[in-house]
């Protein structure tokens, strides 16, 4: 396999994951890094042996084929247009664009220049959401009809110094952590058919509440209560919660409920966690199928031990490419669910069903082998 050289625009917090990770694959080749902050950049291309570019650069260099986009949402659509017009694949993080448009936009560009377009989230690559999904594929929950899912917190500003954007329109919890939850329902059920919500807002302002800002207040101008009903093209309706305005709650991340039986998936925010299948008969956990996206091979801020594989889908893309076959985090899935989350949020202004103009396979389930084959 062809190894890929590897660019980075965009050395904040989540760049340091790509960094780490990258290494763990095949074909990925970290080169060089850039940031609009030239200091940031350096940094980081100092803490990991990297070059560090502006983006101009970086966009310009001929060891770099896939650029991976780490900029805030907002730029998402200009860097990767950027990406694209300057010959590179781009992988983006979540979510790739703010609306269906540019979405689109960037499809049609991606299609003249015979590039990829691949995006995060990768967690449903994940060991658990893989076993998960095989447990309904192979039908032991019969038919899905419904489900729920939740992802309920009081904010970033606890923990994050900068968390402004996170409280701007292209942050809120359906679009800054929707795309997990999302992304990993339609890989387990398919594509979705129609939404609704209602949407709303607890504070007017945040208050950080740690590092360098501690103390300081910053405005709220989007949504950051929401409550959807999903109806999905094969007749399931699932409950999405995303809140930041939730102290505690007893919720669990994600149910799906069949006519056989049900299925507990863990946090689509994580690679690894346990699944479980629930009967009237009792509740048993599903043994793990050997999947090394279930290993864990970090820790969390808080100590606890957990399987992170970022870059998983970026592999899985730069594979893709040289076998000519379609990537798992595809520019089609991105799409269909930014038109997902941007329909909830339509939604809740209106009061309104709204029905999706998009849809997408299921990509194509990531088997134990198939995961493996991407490790180095």
């Amino acid at each position: 396999m062809k190894t890929y050289g590897i660019g980075v625009i965009g050395c904040g917090n989540i760049s340091a994951a790509y960094m780490k990770l990258a290494p763990l694959f095949k074909g990925l080749e970290m080169r060089a890094c850039a940031d609009m902050n030239m200091d940031a950049a350096k940094a980081r291309a100092e803490e990991f042996g990297l070059r560090a570019c502006t983006v101009d650069e970086l966009l310009a260099a001929d060891d770099i084929d896939i650029v991976v986009n780490l900029t805030v949402p907002a730029a998402h659509f200009e860097v990767s247009k950027r990406i694209l017009e300057a010959g590179k694949h781009s992988y983006s993080e979540k979510p790739f664009v703010l609306s269906l448009e540019e979405g689109e936009a960037l499809k049609a560009l991606a299609a003249e220049k015979g590039l990829r377009v691949g995006s995060a989230p990768d967690t449903f690559m994940g060991g658990a959401h893989q076993l998960a999904r095989a447990v309904i594929d192979e039908g032991r929950a019969g038919q899905i009809v419904g489900g729920t899912c939740h992802v309920l917190s009081f904010g970033m500003e606890h923990w994050h110094p900068n968390p402004d954007f996170f409280f701007q329109p292209g942050g809120g919890p359906v679009l800054d952590l929707g795309p997990y939850y999302i992304t990993n329902l339609v890989q387990l059920l398919g594509p979705i058919k129609a939404v609704a919500a209602m949407t709303g807002k607890g504070r007017a302002t945040r208050t950080i509440s740690n590092g360098p800002r501690d103390g300081e207040e910053i405005p709220v101008d989007t949504p950051t209560n929401v409550h959807a009903l999903l109806e999905f093209a094969n007749g399931a309706i699932v409950t999405l919660g995303a809140s930041w305005d939730v102290k505690a709650h007893r919720h669990a991340n994600m149910e799906l409920y069949g006519l056989d039986g049900s299925v507990y998936v863990p946090d689509p925010n994580f690679f690894g966690g346990e699944v479980s299948f629930a009967t009237p008969d009792g509740v048993d956990v599903v043994e793990e199928r050997g999947h090394p996206f279930s290993v864990n091979n970090i820790e969390d801020g808080r100590g606890t031990p957990r399987a992170n594989y970022r870059c998983a889908g970026l592999a899985d893309m730069a594979a893709a490419i040289d076998a000519g076959r379609p990537h798992r985090c595809s520019q089609e899935l991105a799409t269909h669910v930014v038109e997902v989350m941007t329909a909830i949020l339509k939604a809740g202004e209106d009061r309104a069903w709204v029905v999706m103009s998009t849809t997408c396979d299921r990509p194509e389930a990531l088997s134990p082998a198939d995961a493996q084959a991407l490790l180095v």
